[in-house]
């Protein structure tokens, strides 16, 4: 199976965790040490988040004194990527010893005139209590809102139209190689007047991202983890439960908070109703169990699923005739 994975910013950096780079690289290797089971059977390619870390370098940036002005988001999210990549390059190498690994730095098209940059939604960087917030939203002039009992920073997040390396990370999987891209939703561009790519100030849904990612590549499976073990319907009432199966207008009727589980749903959603494949949301622990449908919200066309089987035969064909078949 060909399997992209979208591990959560926050699996990362967790919250209360100062954002030193040793609690960090031991969160990657935690992580790469639950899901290198996948990585050694199926074509495997793994996505991150990066809203705590880009938001750290965001206000050092600003607090520089050495600089004109803050480096903006797009340089920033090509720094979370490359240190965010590097990590989990090394710990997937020292986890699949022998198995080729790439981490690349990409850039994912987003539309000029999309709505989302009057209207920011995407959380970045550590979280405040309400007075500090509104001083940062005064001295600084940055959008806060509140993220549950706390309150962050929060940037514009466009949708994510096409990834633009689509055709080299194709190439990477083809040739048997796990691949890391797309880390915080890829560096956001624009096409300018002259048909030339041009940064933007954002930082783009991962989940989202990874969604049109998985369609591009022809993925059996998208596989969302987070810190929950699924998908809860009736959420925070005394009718709260776990969606186990669910069809993608199922989940689209349950009305997801935008600033939390929402994203991940519509992504999610989103990859079945374009490719009628399967998608998951669960717990980083869980993955291995979520692809056997044993954890998790399991997504499909018609709300069922009883593991690879249902999309692999058992006997796969040689991996050689898929990588002619897919070229």
């Amino acid at each position: 199976m060909r399997i992209v994975i979208a591990l959560g910013g926050n699996a990362l950096l967790q919250r209360g965790e100062k954002p030193d780079a040793r609690p960090q690289q031991a969160n990657v290797d935690r992580a790469v040490k639950a899901l290198a089971p996948l990585a050694e059977h199926h074509e495997f390619v793994l996505t991150h988040g990066n809203g705590p870390q880009v938001g750290v370098f965001a206000l050092q940036s600003a607090n520089d004194p050495n600089l004109t002005e803050p480096y903006p988001f797009d340089t920033l999210g090509a720094m979370t990527q490359g240190m965010i990549g590097y990590w989990m390059l090394q710990s997937l190498q020292n986890h699949l010893p022998g198995r080729h690994v790439a981490s690349i730095v990409n850039q994912t098209l987003v539309l000029a005139g999309d709505p989302a940059f009057q209207n920011p939604t995407k959380f970045v960087g550590q979280v405040y209590g309400e007075d500090e917030a509104k001083k940062l939203a005064e001295e600084r002039g940055w959008a806060m809102k509140a993220d549950g009992q706390y309150f962050r920073r929060v940037v514009g997040s466009p949708k994510p139209q096409r990834i633009v390396e689509t055709r080299i990370i194709r190439t990477l999987i083809e040739a048997g190689a796990v691949v890391v891209c797309a880390g915080g939703g890829g560096i956001p561009v624009i096409r300018d007047e002259r048909g030339l790519r041009k940064g933007v100030e954002a930082v783009i849904d991962k989940d989202l991202t990874a969604s049109v990612l998985a369609e591009a590549i022809e993925a059996d499976f998208l596989m969302i983890l987070t810190d929950v073990p699924a998908v809860l319907d009736n959420y925070g009432t005394p009718e709260q439960v776990e969606i186990k199966r669910a069809t993608p207008a199922f989940m689209r009727q349950r009305g997801f908070a935008a600033g939390s589980m929402g994203p991940k749903v519509e992504a999610a959603c989103r990859f079945v109703e374009l490719t009628g494949e399967t998608a998951a949301i669960g717990r980083l622990e869980d993955a291995e169990k979520i692809l056997y449908g044993e954890a998790g919200t399991i997504i499909t066309p018609g709300g069922n699923y009883g593991g690879p089987d249902d999309i692999r035969p058992p006997l796969p064909e040689p991996v050689e005739t898929r990588r002619i078949r897919r070229a």
